[in-house]
C-alpha cells in the first residue's frame, strides 16, 4: 500500500477568489464575537454581514502575500464600528439641536410631550455626545441596556472597575450639566 499524502492546507490567500465560501465559515465566528463585544449582538449580525459582503467586493484588493485574512478582516470591521459611532454621535447632536429622540419618536405621535422634556432631552442629548466613546457605551448599556455592571464588563470584555470609573465620569458629566441648567434658570 502507498501512503498518500495530505492535501496541502489552503491559506486564505488561496481561498479569497476560488472559495470564499471556506473563508467565511473559517473566520465568521470570531469576527462575529468580537463585533458582538464592540456593538452588541443584534448589531453584530448585521456588522458580520456587511464585513464580508465588503470583503467579498473588495477581494481583489486582498494582498495575496498574506496567508491569514483575519487582519484584513478585522480592518474592515472595525471601519463598519467607527462609521457606526461616529453616525451614533450624529444621531445624538441632532437630538440635541431638535429635542427629539429619534427611537423615541416612532412613537411619540401618540402622545404630546411638554416642551420642558424636550428641552431636557436635547441638553441629555448634547452631554451624551460630549462624552467619550467608551464612557457614552458603559452609560447607555446601563441605562437602556438596563446591564448589571458585570454585564457591561462581560459586554465590552473589561474589568468591572473599568465600568465604574467610566459610569462614574459619565453620570458627573450629566449631573453637572443638570446643574449648570439649573443655574441658569433651565430646571
Amino acid at each position: 500500500m502507498s501512503v498518500s499524502e495530505p492535501p496541502p492546507v489552503r491559506t486564505d490567500a488561496d481561498l479569497v477568489d476560488s472559495d470564499f465560501a471556506v473563508l467565511f465559515d473559517r473566520h465568521a465566528a470570531v469576527v462575529h464575537r468580537y463585533l458582538a463585544r464592540r456593538a452588541g449582538t443584534g448589531a453584530a449580525d448585521d456588522l458580520l454581514a456587511q464585513t464580508f459582503l465588503i470583503a467579498y467586493e473588495r477581494r481583489g484588493t486582498y494582498d495575496r502575500t498574506r496567508p491569514d485574512a483575519r487582519p484584513w478582516l478585522y480592518g474592515i470591521a472595525g471601519n463598519l464600528l467607527r462609521r457606526r459611532r461616529r453616525e451614533e454621535v450624529r444621531q445624538y447632536q441632532a437630538w440635541a439641536r431638535t429635542g427629539v429622540d429619534p427611537v423615541a419618536a416612532d412613537h411619540a405621535g401618540r402622545v404630546a410631550e411638554a416642551v420642558d422634556a424636550e428641552c431636557a432631552a436635547a441638553r441629555l442629548a448634547g452631554v451624551l455626545a460630549g462624552l467619550s466613546a467608551a464612557d457614552r457605551e458603559v452609560l447607555l448599556l446601563v441605562a437602556w441596556g438596563e446591564l448589571s455592571y458585570p454585564e457591561v464588563a462581560d459586554a465590552l470584555d473589561i474589568p468591572i472597575g473599568t465600568v465604574r470609573s467610566r459610569l462614574h465620569r459619565a453620570r458627573a458629566r450629566i449631573r453637572a450639566a443638570a446643574a449648570k441648567d439649573q443655574g441658569d434658570g433651565h430646571g
